[in-house]
Formats: structure tokens, C-alpha cells, sequence
């Protein structure tokens, strides 16, 4: 070891003196991104304004769908949509499956990603979860057999029915219904497979449609019944509005004409594929040096050899742009399957793991808040999308698939998906296994270097075993949905890992005392581990954790469970039915927890902590918790509460009659409140008035609401207000209390009764 840091002090030796031969200077990247500037993010339906030129194609899709087709014998039409990636088809699809005469017209509408598994099965049961999520969005449930209602109720029930109850609740579900199903990018040539499918969705309704998206015309033909639309490229005008619309700020291209020149010479190289415009727009915003723009411009990747409509170059470029971190962390990305939405929190824990996230030696920045500066400069090149917020804590995004098979070419070598028939080179560090067998057990053997193991599909646990014998320097272990009734106990010999997850498994009774050996271990998830009976006696000896998601059986999370974690950063208590106290005994601990979130614990009475002590926590979340009050550190002083809240989500508490006097702690800070389903609570608190910072307040099916408090207008920062599911409050909104919420831009009431 010695002789090897002596080797790596030389090398470092000569890398200085080849700095000073050639005058460089040393100094930070700059990595601050400019937060105001940033696209706006979006859900996943696509936001109209920024689809440019493709109103024709929307026109005569919807057309399509209302027309009736007297000629064809079928109560269920296919209509295909064909281009090459990234002319924007699934851009396309959502505008029309968003259409106010198109949700008019359909009582039931669907949505399903099929991408490269058409595995009948799964897409029952993922079209069965879309109508869940969008069941008679119009007219209302009141004629849905009562058959359905424990299916709304829970998607995880879905997920556990057999073949044939899945057919004919699927089958039960359609027959009465008009309804628009859209499989977006399907690659399936397989005309059996789709035989199969359509025979179960050809008893619906008359007037129904599917759309298919795909840039196969094989697809087309074997699927479609109508004639197929063949999506084109757009005009270079259009193209040159989508540019301009997405590299300058609004106006700023009549400033730089030598710049819209250039960036017309680049719109042309794009040959009409918006997805290859949004990109290397993306890429030169908000960039002013002629240089740059022209370094785009004469790139030598543009003079490779290309099929038609290969857009990968101008991918390519976007890439090779990138700040080397964010290379580092877009290429891990490739290991998860396409189509995949990824969690931004979990991501950012996984680039952890690896060393990915490095704060600049002047900043104090929180590792998270870094991985998530990094998730949002890559959405801001445009290579994530289809962003989803999901208000609780997270957000959630996706990959174009043409991205995706830039980023598996960025990684081979390195980064590997294992099948069957996959071949995966010696030199591979991360690895997903999508397959099980003696086939990838042996290709497993020829690996010595592996930091990441993430097995997408169950596996045996003689080959955990082995992958934990052999990979000592394992990083992440992700046992998502398996069936491992115990853990190995050798699993505390991975000195290395930091990322475990167990998540999902529903027949684990208990955690080797090993695994409190794992001294590095940062994520540790338990996510519905529904028989988990309790954490590990020794759990606060994993000293570095800093992210907790846990569902177990047990009674208390006391000091003695979790009280030594000071380094956690997020906890999530997540349908702990037993559990009846949360932190007994831990005054003065957990000071670096920044978001706590408690969901479905229903025997829980108290949080037994005093809130004063959280003085770093910033989101929090209480849903569903029907024995919880808040009110048990009421009769503290709360007038010098220093708080940091910025969000806070409280739903599901039927014994709510008031909100707790601490939330005055946070009147500098609190950003977003949400209050819903509280049908004791009678009356917001005169000092509401004082949350000065508050910009989004949300009610929602608090029917025992009537008024907003006195004041409401010295809360200069609202920006939103929603009140929904309280009729009452709403009618008074409108009325007697206008001028309370009049200086608020954006107001969302019930609508009129």
C-alpha cells in the first residue's frame, strides 16, 4: 500500500508540473445553476405551448376519433401513429388524449407505455391501473358495479389477480363504456400476442378507439384497422420557432442576429426532429459567445455516417457538452430499463453511493441538494422529461428512449444490463439483471469489479449468496420485490455498501444482526416489508445513514431503535399498523433531519418528540394517521420556536380539530401548506396571517370549513390558493371573503352547487 501512494503522489507531482509548464489555473467549476432560468418543470401530460407546428396532425388525429366508420364491422378501432423517434409521437398523443372534446367524448380513458415487453398480462393489469386513475373522470362513478370499488380502493390489488379474474374484471370494466386506450411506443411484430389483447378489448362499446404509437410499420399494419397517420417532420420554420422559443429568453434572439443565423445553419441539421431541436436549444441556453454556438454548428460528429432520421448525433453533441459530473451521473441512468420512471430522491442516493456528488470545497451544500441541482440541469438540456411532482416530497421524471440509447452507449463497458443472451464485458462495474438463470449465474462469474448489483426480477438466494461472496467491494444492493424470508447473514461483510434496499418483500420477518455492521450504509429501505417485525437492536451502529424509508410490525421506534442516527437526512414511516408512538425518548436527536414523513399508521397517538428539537426539518408530511391529533406538545412556549418548515402536508387526521400552535415557529419559512380529508377541523387560526413566506395553500375535503381567518391579506407572498371537496368555504370565498384572497393571482374553487 505504501509503495502504491508513493506512485500516486509521483503522478500527482507530474500533473502539477504540467500545470505550471502550461500557466493553468487552479479553481472550482462553476456548478451553480441559475434556478429562475430553468425550464418550467411539468407534469407528464404535455403542456400545449410548448408543442410548436403539429396543430394539423392534432386536428386530423382527433378527427380520427370521432369518426364512427359506418363501413367497418368493429365496435373498436386502431389507429396507428408512425414516425421515426423523436418526431414528437407520444407529444402528439397526449395533446389529443388531453382535448376538451376528446375528455368529453370518451367516458373512460387509458394510457399505457408498452415499450419493448408486450407481455399480455402486464399491460392487463397496467390498462386496468390507468382506468383506476381515470374511471369516468366526466359522469362519475355512481353506475360502477360494486364489484369495482375494492379495486379503486388499492392498485396493489390489482397486482395479485390471477389470469382469469384479470380478464374478466377487465372485460367488466369496458363493456359499458366508451373508452379511448393509448399504447404508446409499441415495437411488438408478434401478431399472436396482439390477437390475444384484442380479443379481450373488442367487447366494448361501440365508438371506442385505441391509438398506437410506434415507428415501426410492421407494427402498424399487424394493429391497425384505420388508416395509419404517418407523422413527418416539421417545417424548418417551425423547427426554427421551437429554437428560438428554447435558446433565448422571450424577445432576446432580435439582439443576436449573427446568433439566430448560426442557429438556423443548426435547425437544418436537425432534419425536423423536434427532439434533436429541444436538445442542442437547451444546450446553448442562455449562451451569448459565437463560439460556442458555432463549435455546435461545425461539430465533426455531424460529418459520421447516418441512417435516416438518426438523431443520436445531435444527442451526442448535448452529451459531450455536459460538465464531466453530470456525464458521470447521466451514464448511470442506463441501467434502469426504458420507460422507467425514476424517483429524483432515490436517484440522487444512488449517485451518492458512488462518489458522484462532490460539494465544491467553498459551499456548505447538502449532498441531496446537490444531486438534485444535477437532476435539474440535466431536465434543463432536455434530456429528462415528462416531469411529475408529486407534492408529498418528491418528483418524478423519464427518459426518452432515443436518450436512453445514448446513455447505454455512453456506459458500455461499464455500466451492463445481464440477460441470457447478453454479453457483458470483464471490466463492468454496475450491473442490472433482468433475467434469472444458470445462464446469467455463470456470465456473473467472470466479474470481479462489480459495484452495483440491481436485480430487476426475483432471484435465488443461492445466487445472493454468491454475489455477496464475491463482490466485496458491492456499493448498491437492490433486492426489490423479493422473497427472502431471511437475509444472509454474510451481507455484514459488504464494508463497501451504502444503498440496500429490501423493498417490497413480503414474507421478511427480521434482519440479520449483521447487517448493523454495515458502518457506510446511507439508504436502507424497508418499504413495505408489510412482516417485518422490528429493526435490529444495533441499528444505531450504521452511523452514516442518511435516508430511511421502513414498514414494520413493531410498537415504538424508541431511542433505543434509531436515537444514535444523527446523520439522517429523510425518514419515512411508512403503514406501520402496530405502532403506536413514534421517537419515545429522543429529545435532542435526529437535528439533521430535514423531511419526516408518517403514512397509514393507524394505532399511532403520538409522535412523542418535541418539535422544537427538529430545527433542520423542512418537509413535513402526516397522512392517514386516524388516531393522531397533533396536539401533544401543545402547552409548550411556542413563541421562540425556531423552525425551518417549508412544506407541510397534513391529510387524513379525522381527529384534528385545530392546527398546532409550533407551526408559528416556522412563520419566516413555511412555503407550501396543505391541508385535506380533516373532518373535525372547524376553523384556521387567526395567526395563519402570519406565515408570511406562505405562496401555496391547498385545502381540500375539509367540509366542516366555512371561512378563512381575518387577515388573509397581509399574506403578500400567496401566490395559489385550491380549495376543493369544502363547498361551504368555497361559496364563501366567493363572497363574503373576495377581499381577503383577492391579491392572490391564481384562485381554484369548488365548482358552483
Amino acid at each position: 500500500m505504501a509503495h502504491k501512494i508513493k506512485d500516486i503522489r509521483k503522478r500527482v507531482d507530474e500533473i502539477v508540473a504540467e500545470k505550471d509548464k502550461f500557466n493553468l489555473a487552479q479553481g472550482l467549476e462553476d456548478r451553480k445553476l441559475n434556478m429562475q432560468e430553468m425550464r418550467e418543470m411539468t407534469h407528464s401530460f404535455v403542456d400545449p405551448r410548448n408543442v410548436i407546428g403539429r396543430d394539423d396532425a392534432k386536428k386530423d388525429i382527433i378527427h380520427l376519433l370521432m369518426d364512427q366508420n359506418e363501413n367497418s364491422s368493429r365496435n373498436v378501432d386502431v389507429i396507428p401513429i408512425v414516425g421515426i423517434g423523436g418526431l414528437g409521437k407520444t407529444a402528439i398523443a397526449k395533446l389529443v388524449y388531453s382535448d376538451e372534446q376528446v375528455v368529453g367524448h370518451f367516458q373512460l380513458r387509458m394510457w399505457v407505455c408498452v415499450s419493448d415487453d408486450f407481455n399480455v398480462t402486464r399491460l392487463k393489469k397496467e390498462i386496468l391501473k390507468s382506468a383506476i386513475h381515470k374511471i369516468d373522470e366526466n359522469f362519475g362513478m355512481d353506475g360502477l358495479q360494486n364489484s369495482f370499488r375494492e379495486l379503486l380502493s388499492d392498485k396493489k390489488f390489482i397486482d395479485n389477480l390471477g389470469v382469469d379474474e384479470l380478464q374478466f374484471r377487465l372485460r367488466e370494466l369496458l363493456k359499458d363504456n366508451k373508452f379511448l386506450l393509448v399504447l404508446d411506443d409499441v415495437w411488438n411484430e408478434d401478431r399472436n400476442k396482439w390477437m390475444e389483447l384484442e380479443d379481450l378489448l373488442l367487447g366494448s362499446c361501440n365508438e371506442s378507439k385505441i391509438i398506437v404509437t410506434t415507428r415501426n410499420n410492421s407494427v402498424a399494419t399487424i394493429m391497425g384497422t384505420a388508416p395509419t397517420y404517418h407523422l413527418d417532420g416539421l417545417s424548418q420554420e417551425d423547427c426554427l420557432s421551437l429554437f428560438v422559443k428554447l435558446a433565448f429568453k422571450e424577445g432576446e434572439e432580435k439582439q443576436y442576429p449573427n446568433l439566430l443565423e448560426i442557429g438556423n445553419d443548426i435547425v437544418k441539421k436537425c432534419k425536423g426532429v423536434p427532439l434533436a431541436v429541444r436538445t442542442l436549444a437547451s444546450l446553448l441556453y442562455p449562451k451569448v459567445d459565437e463560439l460556442e454556438w458555432r463549435s455546435v454548428r461545425d461539430n465533426e460528429i455531424w460529418h459520421l455516417k447516418q441512417n435516416e432520421g438518426d438523431i443520436l448525433p445531435a444527442l451526442r453533441i448535448s452529451y459531450n457538452h455536459l460538465p464531466f459530473h453530470l456525464k458521470q451521473c447521466f451514464a448511470y441512468c442506463s441501467l434502469f430499463p426504458k420507460d422507467y420512471e425514476f424517483k429524483t430522491s432515490l436517484l440522487v442516493q444512488f449517485w451518492m453511493a458512488h462518489g458522484l456528488l462532490q460539494s465544491p470545497d467553498n459551499e456548505k451544500q447538502q449532498l441531496e441538494d446537490i444531486g438534485d441541482l444535477n437532476i435539474k440541469e440535466l431536465m434543463s438540456r432536455s434530456l429528462f422529461q415528462d416531469v411529475y411532482v408529486n407534492y408529498t416530497y418528491d418528483y418524478s421524471f423519464k427518459i426518452h428512449d432515443l436518450v436512453h440509447d445514448l446513455a447505454l452507449s455512453i456506459a458500455k463497458g461499464e455500466c451492463s444490463v445481464v440477460a441470457k443472451k447478453s454479453s457483458v464485458a470483464a471490466e463492468v462495474c454496475h450491473l442490472s439483471i433482468s433475467e434469472n438463470g444458470q445462464e446469467v449465474t455463470t456470465q456473473l462469474e467472470k466479474l470481479s469489479k462489480v459495484q452495483t448489483i440491481i436485480f430487476l426480477t426475483e432471484q435465488p438466494m443461492t445466487l445472493l449468496e454468491t454475489c455477496i461472496s464475491r463482490f466485496k467491494h458491492l456499493r448498491v444492493l437492490t433486492l426489490v420485490n423479493s422473497s427472502f424470508e431471511v437475509l444472509p447473514s454474510s451481507i455484514g461483510s459488504l464494508k463497501h455498501l451504502r444503498y440496500l434496499s429490501l423493498s417490497h418483500n413480503d414474507i421478511i420477518k427480521q434482519l440479520p444482526d449483521s447487517i448493523c455492521k454495515l458502518h457506510s450504509l446511507q439508504t436502507l429501505l424497508l418499504v413495505r416489508c408489510n412482516n417485518l417485525e422490528r429493526l435490529p437492536k444495533g441499528i444505531r451502529d450504521i452511523i452514516s445513514l442518511r435516508f430511511l424509508i421502513v414498514t414494520t410490525k413493531h410498537t415504538c421506534l424508541s431511542e433505543k431503535a434509531v436515537g444514535c442516527l444523527d446523520s439522517l437526512r429523510f425518514l419515512f414511516i411508512d403503514r406501520c399498523e402496530n405502532l403506536k408512538c413514534l421517537f419515545d425518548g429522543m429529545e435532542g436527536r435526529l437535528t439533521n433531519l430535514r423531511t419526516l414523513l408518517v403514512n397509514e399508521c393507524p394505532s399511532l397517538t403520538t409522535l412523542s418528540l418535541s418539535i422544537r428539537h427538529l430545527t433542520a426539518l423542512e418537509t413535513l408530511t402526516i397522512m392517514y394517521c386516524k388516531e393522531l391529533s397533533l396536539m401533544e406538545v401543545e402547552g409548550e412556549d411556542n413563541q421562540d420556536l425556531k423552525l425551518s418548515l417549508r412544506k407541510l402536508l397534513i391529510s387524513g387526521l379525522p381527529k384534528l380539530e385545530v392546527l398546532p400552535q409550533w407551526l408559528q415557529g416556522s412563520a419566516n419559512t413555511l412555503q407550501h401548506l396543505m391541508i385535506g380529508e380533516c373532518e373535525n377541523l372547524k376553523a384556521l387560526p387567526e395567526w395563519l396571517s402570519r406565515l408570511k413566506s406562505l405562496h401555496r395553500l391547498t385545502i381540500f375535503k375539509c367540509p366542516n370549513l366555512s371561512s378563512l381567518p381575518e387577515g388573509m391579506e397581509a399574506l403578500t407572498a400567496l401566490k395559489e390558493l385550491e380549495i376543493k371537496g369544502c363547498p361551504d368555504l368555497s361559496r364563501k370565498c366567493r363572497e363574503e371573503d373576495l377581499h381577503k384572497i383577492a391579491h392572490v393571482p391564481e384562485i381554484e374553487l369548488d365548482d358552483d352547487i
